[in-house]
C-alpha cells in the first residue's frame, strides 16, 4: 500500500514538471517516439512468441508421419488460451480493432492496462498451436493500449489520448510488416483518426520508428516479403479488374459468413462445449487442408514463389498434386473453408484477428483465379503478381480499406512497382461490397448497436454524449389527485413552466404546461373544484434513458419541442432541454477540437 501511494505521488510529481517545463507539443513528439518503440518491440516479442510455440513446441512431430495429431493440436492451444482468459485476465480481449474502435466512441479512448499484454499471450497460445488466425489485431490492440495508458498516465486530453492509440496501432502494423506507410494508412483508414497535420507528425514518428527497431533486430526477415520478379504488363489489365471483382464478393462472403458463424458459436452458453466443438472443427479442417493451420504466411509465401501445388504437400490430395484442377478444386475449399476455421478457432476461445486470414484468402484468390484461367483458357501469365494483387482486393473489401490494401502490398514488395494494378484492384473489390454491405468487418458490430464513431464530426460528438447524464430533475411533482390549489403552489417554488404528474410508484400519468393554465391562476374559486388529472396531459414526444443523442437530436428537430420527458417502461426519470443538449454539446465538441 505505501509502495502505490509513494508510486502515485511520484507519478503526480512528473506529471507537473512536465506541464510546467516541457510544451504540450513536443512532449507529444517524445511521447509518439516513445509508443513507437513500445509498440515495435511489442510486434518483435509476439512473432517471436508465435513462432517460439510453433517450432519449439511442436518440432518434435513428424507431420507426415503423425498427421493426426494435429486434429488435437489447435484445440490445446484453444484451451490454454481459453484457461488464460478465463482465470488470470478475467475479461473479454477478443476482436482487438473492434474494441479499439469501441474505446474511441464509448470510452474516451481509455483501454485497461492488462490490455497491453493480455492479447499477445493468448495469441501466441492460438495461433502457435495452429489456430487459423492472425496476430495483427492482437500487436494493434497491444500498441495502441500502450499508446492510451501512458497518455492516460501523463494526464492527456481525449483527443491526446485517441492521438496516441493512432500512434502505438500505427506501430504495431509498421512493426509487424517493416511497412511505415502501410502503419499509418491503416490508423487514419481503419481506426477513422482524423487526417490532421498536427496529428499526422507524430504518426509518422511512431511508425518510422516502429519499422528501424524491425529492421535493426529482424532485417528482411519479417512476415511477408516478397522481391517482385515480373514487370506489370498493360494487357493484363483485365485480370486485374477481374479480381477485384471476384475478391470484392469473396470480402462479402467472408464478412457475413465470419458473422453467422459467430453467432453461432456464441449460442453454446457452455464454454467447454463451445471450446469443444470450435476445437474439432478447426482440428477437420486442418487435417483436410493443411494451408489452413496457423496464419498462413507459409502459404502465401508458397505461391508468391511459384510452388502453388505445394499447397497440397502433407495432404490427402498430394499424389494428385500435379493435376491443376485437383489444385482449383482444393484453393476453392481453401476459400470456402478458412472462414469457418478462422470462426472456430475464436468462437472455441481462442484470440487472434482476421488481418491473416484476410490476406491469405487474398493470396489465394488472386492465385485460383488466374491458375483457373492459365488452366482454361492457356493464356500462360506470372501467377504471384496476382496473388498480392488478391491480396490487396481482400483488404479493401472486408476491412474497407482500399488504401491500406494497396500500400501494404506495395511495401512488401520492396518497391511501387505493382501501384497499378494494386490501385485498380482494391478500388473495384471496395466498390463491389460498397453495393451490398456499408460497413466493414471490423465496424458492423459497432454499427448494429449505435456504438460506432465516425469521421462525421457532428455524429462523434454526439454519440459520445449520453441522455443520462444530460436529465434535470428540478421539476415539481403533481399527483393525478392533487388539486389546483397544489398546482399553484407548485408554480410558486417552481422556475420551471412544466409539472409531471406522477403516481405513487414513479409512473408518468401526464403533464401540465403552465402556458395552458395561466388563466386558471386567477380562478381561486375553483382552487379546490379542480383537479390535476383534469388538467393532465400525455405528451407526444418523449424519449429513454437508452436512446442514443442521435435519436434525441432527432425527436427535438421534429417535436420543436424545447423540452423532452424521460421515460423508462412508463417510469418518469426527468426532463431533457435543448438548451441543456446545446451546452453540452458545444463543450464536448471543444473536448474533441484538434485545435
Amino acid at each position: 500500500m505505501f509502495k502505490k501511494y509513494r508510486l502515485k505521488r511520484i507519478l503526480t510529481r512528473l506529471v507537473a514538471w512536465r506541464i510546467a517545463n516541457v510544451s504540450e507539443k513536443n512532449f507529444i513528439y517524445i511521447l509518439s517516439l516513445v509508443v513507437g518503440l513500445l509498440s515495435g518491440l511489442a510486434a518483435l516479442i509476439l512473432k517471436r512468441s508465435i513462432h517460439f510455440v510453433a517450432e519449439e513446441l511442436t518440432s518434435y512431430i513428424n507431420v507426415e508421419g503423425f498427421q493426426y495429431l494435429y486434429l488435437f493440436f489447435p484445440m490445446f492451444g484453444i484451451l490454454l488460451t481459453v484457461l488464460f482468459i478465463r482465470y488470470v485476465i478475467k475479461d473479454d480481449i477478443g476482436h482487438g480493432v473492434s474494441k479499439i474502435l469501441y474505446a474511441i466512441s464509448r470510452k474516451s479512448s481509455r483501454l485497461k492496462p492488462h490490455k497491453m499484454y493480455s492479447s499477445m499471450v493468448a495469441s501466441s497460445l492460438t495461433i502457435g498451436f495452429g489456430g487459423s488466425v492472425g496476430a495483427e489485431a492482437p500487436i494493434v490492440l497491444t500498441g495502441a493500449s500502450i499508446g492510451s495508458n501512458l497518455a492516460s498516465l501523463f494526464k492527456l486530453r481525449y483527443k491526446y489520448i485517441t492521438l496516441m492509440v493512432g500512434c502505438g496501432a500505427a506501430g504495431a502494423i509498421a512493426g509487424i510488416f517493416n511497412a511505415p506507410m502501410a502503419g499509418i494508412v491503416f490508423t487514419l483508414e481503419v481506426l477513422m483518426i482524423d487526417l490532421n497535420m498536427a496529428f499526422l507528425i507524430p504518426l509518422l514518428i511512431s511508425s518510422v520508428t516502429a519499422t528501424v527497431l524491425s529492421y535493426f533486430f529482424m532485417g528482411d526477415a519479417v512476415l511477408l516479403k516478397f522481391p517482385q520478379v515480373a514487370p506489370f504488363d498493360i494487357s493484363t489489365i483485365w485480370i486485374f479488374l477481374l479480381i477485384g471483382v471476384f475478391t470484392g464478393f469473396l470480402g462479402l462472403y467472408f464478412t457475413r459468413a465470419t458473422l453467422y458463424f459467430e453467432s453461432k458459436f456464441k449460442g453454446i452458453q457452455n464454454w467447454l462445449l463451445r471450446l469443444l466443438a470450435g476445437g474439432f472443427i478447426l482440428g477437420i479442417l486442418v487435417y483436410l487442408f493443411p494451408p489452413l493451420w496457423g496464419e498462413g504466411y507459409t502459404s502465401i509465401s508458397t505461391v508468391f514463389m511459384n510452388h502453388g501445388p505445394d499447397l497440397l504437400n502433407s495432404s490427402l490430395f498430394e499424389s494428385w498434386k500435379d493435376n491443376p484442377y485437383v489444385l482449383l478444386l482444393v484453393l476453392a475449399a481453401i476459400l470456402i473453408f478458412k472462414v469457418l476455421a478462422m470462426s472456430a478457432t475464436t468462437g472455441g476461445g481462442g484470440n487472434g484477428g482476421i488481418f491473416a486470414p484476410t490476406l491469405f484468402a487474398g493470396a489465394m484468390a488472386g492465385y485460383f483465379v488466374v491458375k483457373l484461367l492459365n488452366t482454361v483458357l492457356g493464356i500462360g501469365v506470372a501467377e504471384n503478381n496476382f496473388a498480392l494483387a488478391g491480396m490487396a482486393g481482400m483488404m479493401a473489401a472486408v476491412m474497407h480499406a482500399p488504401l491500406t490494401g494497396i500500400f501494404l502490398t506495395a511495401e512488401i514488395t520492396g518497391g511501387y512497382g505493382m501501384f497499378i494494378p494494386l490501385l485498380i484492384t482494391s478500388t473495384v473489390a471496395y466498390v463491389t461490397i460498397m453495393a451490398f454491405e456499408p460497413h466493414s468487418i471490423y465496424t458492423k458490430r459497432l454499427a448494429r448497436t449505435g456504438e460506432l464513431i465516425t469521421h462525421h464530426k457532428d455524429k462523434a460528438v454526439l454519440r459520445s454524449m449520453e441522455v443520462k447524464k444530460l436529465i434535470e430533475n428540478d421539476f415539481e411533482r403533481l399527483t393525478p389527485d392533487d388539486t389546483l390549489r397544489d398546482l399553484v403552489k407548485a408554480i410558486s417554488k417552481s422556475n420551471r413552466n412544466l409539472f409531471p404528474v406522477v403516481d405513487n410508484e414513479g409512473y408518468l400519468k401526464g403533464m401540465i404546461k403552465l402556458s395552458k393554465i395561466k388563466n386558471l391562476i386567477f380562478e381561486p374559486d375553483l382552487y379546490d373544484e379542480v383537479k390535476v388529472k383534469d388538467l393532465m396531459f400525455m405528451p407526444e414526444f418523449y424519449i429513454s434513458s437508452h436512446d442514443s443523442m442521435e435519436t434525441v437530436a432527432e425527436k427535438f428537430e421534429t417535436s420543436n419541442r424545447y423540452n423532452l420527458a424521460v421515460i423508462d417502461d412508463g417510469k418518469y426519470l426527468g426532463f431533457i432541454s435543448r438548451a441543456m443538449v446545446f451546452s453540452n454539446y458545444r463543450k464536448t465538441l471543444e473536448y474533441f477540437s484538434h485545435d
